[in-house]
């Protein structure tokens, strides 16, 4: 799977406030929680036989890809999403 495949993968369960990611045959997740226009990521989560593979980096970029499309802000709650935010500039449109 290409970051690009994974990141595209990404749904938004909006019954479980969680964006979620199957990957061979186990699911990645970040919870989150929307207040006043913008999400906050408060936890990330990747099975352990997924880690070292890219999933929770494809799950993050898709979560915050769906978020720009709705026109949101994100808060990171977690420390995978700040450092992500951290790391790629191109989301800074996304943070308050």
């Amino acid at each position: 799977m290409s970051g690009t495949t994974i990141a595209a993968s990404v749904r938004d369960n909006k019954a479980q406030s969680r964006f979620e990611l199957d990957a061979y045959g186990e699911i990645a997740f970040a919870n989150y929680r929307r207040a006043n226009g913008h999400v906050v990521i408060t936890h990330t989560e990747t099975p352990a036989p997924l880690r070292g593979r890219g999933i929770a980096t494809g799950l993050v970029r898709g979560a915050l890809d769906l978020i720009r499309a709705d026109g949101l802000k994100v808060t990171a709650g977690c420390g995978f999403v700040a450092d992500y935010l951290d790391a790629h500039p191109e989301y800074a449109d996304l943070t308050r």
